[in-house]
């Protein structure tokens, strides 16, 4: 029979389809096509792109140049751009504004990989780090208030036709709708029981372990028990932190593992799908914030990683209600990624 489940944080309801209960092999996965040649991410390709932003390089190389193992770049089919002027106003009832912000590509991996999971340990950890680079540099800008984080792998996620592994992210001058919703059922949560709500998720996960799919000291990836998606997974910092560029130099490496592992779970059990990752961090917070604003989010929000995988479609019933159903019950996703062998 059918569950309806309800998310403890925004109060979604998710509705978990048993009777269409679905296993890995019954996924129809589309494969991403071979993408454009030359490929304009490769190492030797630097004019292809726009001139860098930022990268890690080898001493004695030069920018825009071969030679880099992190390569940052502006998109080329920007959503937002650099700008100082908001230019907020109204249009009779309604509120507009200029599409101030930054759109930037981090690109991977100076060979043609096009899976992260292919990617070296030592490489994802530099990844992470252009993560937390970018993040902070675009903090400095007063007029943005979120940066989001994400990548789209394969033509059912939205991804373009490059295959070249990377990531994206946008600066923008207002927070997500989605980002604020967390946000406050995070404050409503703590305001009641004075925890986050995210580290007693994590308590309870671990204490049931039906859920958990991966555990790499310190950190925790697991299928949400009100999972919108088939194998949806999240991964979660054991230690409470609401801002994802806080992360310590140390515990790099445990991220970038978890990281790793989780996508050949994913990899190896659904035969490679399409999927959506993006990272959930606390807002900018300036110093003088405007009256009224809240001052817990550093006690209430906790960063998290959410992947997944492009396995169904929306219909008219989802758009038109916000309930999403779900085919594949969480605790049966994370049955079969943990038990994969990898």
């Amino acid at each position: 029979m059918p569950q309806l489940r309800k998310d403890p944080i925004i109060g979604r309801w998710i509705i978990i389809s048993t009777e269409r209960a679905k296993r890995p092999k019954d996924f129809v996965v589309s494969h991403k096509d071979a993408g454009p040649t030359p490929c304009p991410f490769c190492e030797g390709n630097e004019n292809m792109t726009p001139p860098e932003i930022f990268a890690f390089r080898k001493d004695g190389t030069g920018k825009d140049k071969p030679g880099w193992q992190i390569r940052v770049v502006p998109s080329k089919h920007l959503v937002l751009r650099i700008g100082r002027d908001l230019g907020r106003k109204a249009v009779g009832i309604y509120d507009v504004m200029n599409s101030i912000g930054a759109h930037e590509i981090i690109i991977e991996s100076p060979k043609h990989v096009t899976h992260f999971s292919d990617l070296e340990q030592d490489n994802i950890n530099l990844v992470i780090k252009a993560y937390i680079n970018r993040i902070m540099d675009l903090k400095k800008d007063e007029n943005f208030k979120y940066v989001m984080l994400f990548k789209n792998y394969g033509r059912a996620a939205g991804a373009s036709s490059i295959t070249h592994t990377h990531s994206q992210l946008i600066a923008t001058p207002v927070n997500p709708k989605r980002v604020k919703e967390e946000l406050n059922g995070s404050r409503l949560y703590f305001e009641y029981k004075e925890r986050c709500i995210y580290c007693d998720i994590i308590r309870q996960e671990l204490d049931n372990r039906q859920r958990i799919v991966a555990e790499v000291d310190g950190f925790v990836a697991f299928c949400p028990f009100a999972s919108r998606f088939p194998f949806e997974t999240w991964i979660l910092p054991l230690a409470h932190s609401c801002d994802f560029e806080n992360l310590k130099e140390e515990q790099i490496p445990a991220l970038s593992k978890i990281l790793k592992e989780v996508f050949l779970r994913l990899r190896k059990v659904l035969d490679d799908p399409p999927y959506n990752y993006v990272l959930h961090t606390a807002p900018f917070r300036r110093a003088k914030a405007k009256a009224g604003y809240w001052k817990t989010i550093t006690e209430d929000y906790h960063w998290h990683i959410e992947i997944m995988p492009r396995l169904t479609g929306i219909a008219g019933f989802e758009w038109g209600t916000g309930f999403y159903i779900n085919p594949t019950p969480p605790e049966e996703a994370a049955k079969y990624l943990r038990e994969a062998k990898i």
